[in-house]
């Protein structure tokens, strides 16, 4: 899975509704509201990398409401829960 961070910057009376319109985009998996110098950050997540522009350029960018966008795309991704599911081979826990 080819992962993306999208900034987006939009139309201040907008951003509920633009959020909602990004949320219901194929290839973006979720839509955050947030405070800090941009309005929205999409995570978007596509099995091909080449999928990144289309669901980017094709979809995110002209949807109305989107003023601008800054993309950040993932190499590798560190989670918590990523690392305990990697360590947990289902053995009981020690006494």
């Amino acid at each position: 899975m080819n992962t993306a961070i999208v900034h987006i910057d939009c139309a201040t009376n907008s951003i509920p509704e633009v959020a909602e319109a990004l949320a219901a985009l194929d290839g973006v998996s979720e839509v955050y509201s947030v405070a800090g110098g941009v309005d929205l950050i999409a995570i978007v997540r596509v099995p091909r990398f080449d999928d990144i522009a289309e669901v980017i350029a094709g979809r995110i960018s002209k949807t109305p409401g989107v003023i601008n966008s800054e993309t950040f795309v993932a190499f590798r991704a560190y989670s918590k829960h990523d690392l305990e599911d990697a360590f947990a081979i289902g053995l009981p826990e020690a006494d």
